[in-house]
């Protein structure tokens, strides 16, 4: 059979730099830090004291507050998100078959608070098993594309992708594949995830996977610095509707990008450690090079998972050598998470979406923070420290990595009738 064609036609965002796409852009090409001291709980004993959190995000601009009190953060930034890249496309049940228009979405946990407000109050007791009756529906991770496709009116395939914070990338080749083997028309796609509370920061904190330099906590997230200590957790959403080609140009749809390819591989290494020659991370670049039936030479720019770990980074930049060969000097690579933080299940979303934009207005965002030369990394890559810079991007590739070794990578490219 032949494979279909599919285009971004709508985008929404929900992040720590900006409450919409817009705003969101704005701020990565001014290299506006998000994050700073945390404002939702007390942390005079916790080891990290700041995130990048949402800010100035009323829920009540999108839903009544006795709705807004049955979905966990998480899903109100979904909805939130999904609201404006539905709006974004121009996509309506008169112009679209329901029954065509799925919502497949990507959560690494989902909805933590609520999980940790419940199993508190409940050890705050005296044994009796009191839990709110929407505990169950406010907590599960698929909840959020299914309060999207009730909130539309989608009857297409729903449900969750969970592979930590690889899911939302997984999300967005499911659906990249479902359109491509004519399956939908529309299938509204990204992740959301909003992590940042005591069990969350807690937790990988003790794990020693995050920075503690909380007495800057807006340069915490220093990618590729040779002082990075670990990354800086985020929250939001990121929201693409994803549309076969056709069906777009029928309905005179505005498209930003084709989805060119998708790829997955397995580090098979260890829980949350890459392995140092990132293997898994180059077979994930070249099984994304060849689904795309493109060459390493065409690709333009690359948006990493970036994380400001110690080892993380690295391995990441020898996989892109080792992919890329001598054209990796000719690549424009950034990590948008020294500005957002780390996203976890909604990164690959987020980051998708700044390397569609990076194609459209022709400017890659910065890595900003950059301060100190790391002597474990090539210092002839591009790695678009500071300052944004101006290119022409034809072709763009989104790394995203999970715990447990899951890599997925979305590659975007240029409309080209």
């Amino acid at each position: 059979m032949t494979l279909k064609r599919v285009v971004v036609t709508g985008l929404g965002a929900i992040t720590p730099i900006g409450n919409s796409v817009e705003e969101y852009w704005n701020s990565l090409i001014n290299g506006v830090s998000g994050a700073a001291p945390i404002t939702y709980y007390d942390t005079e004993k916790h080891k990290t004291k700041f995130a990048c959190e949402v800010k100035n995000f009323n829920i009540e601009d999108y839903m009544d507050r006795k709705e807004s009190r049955r979905l966990d953060k998480f899903a109100q930034y979904a909805v939130a998100a999904s609201d404006e890249a539905i709006k974004d496309a121009g996509l309506t049940l008169e112009n679209a078959d329901k029954h065509r228009i799925g919502v497949i979405w990507g959560a690494g946990i989902g909805g933590l608070q609520t999980f940790q407000d419940e199993v508190m109050y409940y050890a705050q007791g005296d044994g009796t098993p009191k839990f709110n009756p929407f505990f169950i529906p406010k907590m599960i991770a698929d909840i959020a594309p299914a309060h999207i496709s009730m909130r539309n009116g989608y009857m297409g395939p729903n449900y969750t992708t969970v592979s930590a914070c690889a899911s939302s990338a997984n999300a967005l080749i499911d659906a990249f594949n479902y359109i491509r083997l004519g399956m939908c028309d529309v299938i509204v796609s990204g992740g959301s995830e909003a992590a940042v509370t005591i069990a969350g920061m807690g937790g990988f904190n003790s794990m020693h996977a995050l920075s503690t330099r909380n007495e800057s906590p807006q340069t915490a997230s220093r990618p590729f610095d040779a002082t990075r200590d670990g990354f800086v957790l985020g929250e939001g959403a990121g929201a693409l509707v994803l549309e076969e080609y056709e069906h777009a140009k029928a309905r005179g749809a505005k498209i930003y990008c084709e989805v060119g390819g998708g790829g997955m591989s397995s580090d098979a290494y260890h829980l949350t450690a890459p392995h140092p020659d990132g293997i898994g991370v180059i077979a994930v670049m070249q099984n994304t090079l060849r689904d795309a039936g493109m060459t390493p030479d065409q690709v333009d720019h690359i948006n990493t998972h970036g994380t400001s770990t110690p080892l993380g980074d690295v391995a990441e930049l020898k996989a892109i050598t080792a992919v890329f060969g001598e054209h990796a000097k000719n690549i424009n690579i950034n990590s948008t998470k020294s500005m957002t933080g780390h996203l976890l299940g909604a990164a690959g979303a987020i980051e998708s979406i700044a390397s569609i934009l990076a194609m459209k207005y022709s400017i890659v965002p910065p890595t900003i923070n950059h301060t100190v030369v790391d002597e474990n990394i090539d210092p002839s890559l591009n790695l678009t420290l500071n300052t944004p810079q101006k290119r022409e991007v034809k072709v763009a590739m989104s790394n995203t990595f999970g715990f447990g070794g899951h890599n997925a990578c979305v590659l975007f490219k240029k409309l080209e009738d």
